[in-house]
């Protein structure tokens, strides 16, 4: 009998987690691809899609991201005419992320990609509701820490 080796790279839930998260993106490429998107600008354009005219520290906190990894990658979105970033009226020192018309117009592109993607799934939806679950809990009990 083998004795369990607790550094071994394999007994690692972080790097199942790395793997997983590697392979969930490299799914999405090509389909993202069809929408001129990263994956980290669709994750940003789901967000915005889901509150639109939100503030960049609103939309940096929904992400977990930090204003310097965000506004480069507003800027690319805002140079492709998805989005329009502006100072608010009521608070200069604000800046809000609203969609263009073309960046309301590819939400339907995206549903119609998220859909061919979990035909696509051959698995339990449930258990990958489960799983989404999961991670939302693990998630939420490392930030605590």
């Amino acid at each position: 009998m083998s004795e369990y080796n607790e550094l071994a790279l394999d007994n690692q839930l972080c790097f199942a987690l790395y793997n997983a998260s590697r392979a969930m993106t490299k799914t999405y490429q090509p389909h993202l691809k069809k929408l001129g998107l990263t994956y980290p600008q669709y994750i940003a354009m789901l967000s915005l899609w889901q509150q639109d005219g939100c503030s960049v520290k609103a939309l940096g906190e929904s992400l977990m991201l930090d204003s310097g990894t965000l506004t480069p990658l507003l800027k690319r979105l805002e140079v492709a005419g998805l989005v329009n970033r502006n100072r608010s009226l009521e608070d200069e020192r604000t800046v809000l992320v609203t969609l263009t018309q073309q960046g309301k117009s590819l939400k339907m592109k995206a549903i119609d990609m998220r859909q061919k993607m979990m035909c696509n799934h051959q698995g339990d939806i449930e258990k990958l509701v489960k799983l989404k679950q999961d991670l939302q809990e693990l998630t939420q009990t490392l930030l605590m820490e």
